[in-house]
């Protein structure tokens, strides 16, 4: 069984009452999505399906957990945490379809892989600028950025511009 095939939602067979379930996305998950970035985690995931008139389906996802991510700084491995929410609307109709919040399933099928929405919901809840907590960067790409890096006291003994000592002292706040 595919670690994917748990995601998989049968419309058709939901009915007046909700259908609640409870999904795991874990390392299989994300090797089976094949997405670049994140590419480990442990996200527990509440699906709540519901038909509401006009026969469509509300899908509400509510995410907790955390990933594996790149540090932007010392681009080591960091465990980022991450929760969020989020809700799409679905229909059965011709074929599939998605556009934007609104996702059609083929009438004949009737099945919708959540799984890629899932690892959506997921991307969407990692912050756009992640790093370790200070101290927690990997010492020795720490040490090759300082090497690297444009400081006041590498500028060679050269004075700064007066029209620029106001913004240096700003910048010194």
């Amino acid at each position: 069984m595919s670690s994917l095939e748990s995601f998989k939602v049968d419309l058709k067979a939901i009915g007046d009452q909700p259908l609640a379930l409870s999904l795991h996305a874990d390392d299989a998950f994300f090797e089976a999505i094949g997405a670049s970035e994140p590419r480990k985690g442990s996200v527990d995931v509440a699906l709540a399906v519901n038909k509401v008139k006009g026969g469509y389906y509300e899908l509400s996802f509510s995410l907790d957990g955390e990933v594996t991510v790149t540090c932007d700084r010392c681009l080591g491995d960091m465990s980022q945490p991450i929760s969020g929410s989020g809700s799409i609307m679905a229909r059965l109709g011709e074929g599939y379809s998605d556009d934007g919040d609104l996702v059609t399933v083929g009438a004949d099928d009737g099945i919708l892989d959540t799984a890629w929405l899932v690892y959506e919901f997921i991307a969407l809840g990692i912050p756009i600028k992640h790093v370790h907590a200070p101290g927690g960067c990997d010492a020795a790409m720490v040490e090759a950025l300082n090497a690297h890096s444009a400081s006041p006291a590498d500028d060679g003994g050269q004075a700064i511009d007066p029209r620029w000592s106001g913004l240096e002292k700003l910048k010194n706040q």
